[in-house]
């Protein structure tokens, strides 16, 4: 087989890889659902969205967090989110100090209150780190969100709201998180928009 018929093949399998990823998505429906409604309870209360996650994972949590403090579709104020995976002084110095474990656990720590939403994205499910955020995340009384591949792994017996991608393989998994995050953010930016001018304006202060 040629060089060129291979990059063909490369490309043909994973547009139908990809195809068949999204198009299991209809079923967690009701999981973005549960989501989207605790991010937007918490927004409306002055809380915020916390996000966390290791590399491309770590990528989604900075896009999405810029999605909610920025804009999504619509002109309204910026809404609170944090991605705990951009202060590299923290992380260092926690890596450093603690152990890289520790990284996005001392955030929450330090950074969550009650009512806060709190969301761990790992494509295996099993990020260390990850895992040790989502179940402090649980002890301040935040609502935990995974975002994981299939079969949910560690953080899906952590998490009040699982969103597990059916595939194993991580390139897929990220499109589809990515996928979900922008429907999380048209979701919850609509909601808080559609609400009474009064309540709007008291958001974000």
């Amino acid at each position: 087989m040629s060089a060129s018929t291979k990059l063909s093949t490369i490309f043909a399998q994973a547009i139908a890889d990809h195809l068949d990823v999204i198009g299991s998505l209809p079923s967690q429906q009701p999981v973005l659902e549960q989501i989207a409604a605790e991010m937007t309870r918490a927004i409306i209360a002055g809380r915020k969205v916390l996000w966390c996650g290791n590399g491309g994972s770590a990528a989604d949590s900075q896009h999405l967090a810029a999605e909610f403090v920025g804009r999504f579709r619509r002109e309204r104020r910026g809404l609170r989110s944090i991605a705990l995976t951009t202060d590299t002084s923290i992380l260092t110095s926690v890596a450093n100090d603690y152990g890289f474990e520790d990284v996005f656990r001392r955030q929450v720590e330090a950074l969550c209150v009650e009512g806060d939403v709190v969301v761990g994205i790992s494509t295996s499910g099993n990020s260390r780190n990850v895992c040790a955020a989502l179940q402090t995340a649980r002890e301040c009384g935040a609502f935990t969100v995974a975002f994981t591949g299939a079969g949910g792994g560690t953080l899906a017996s952590i998490a009040e709201a699982t969103l597990s991608v059916a595939s194993k393989d991580a390139a897929r998994i990220q499109e589809a998180h990515i996928l979900c995050g922008h429907i999380l953010c048209d979701w919850v930016e609509l909601s808080i928009c559609e609400r009474p001018t009064v309540e709007s304006e008291t958001i974000s202060r």
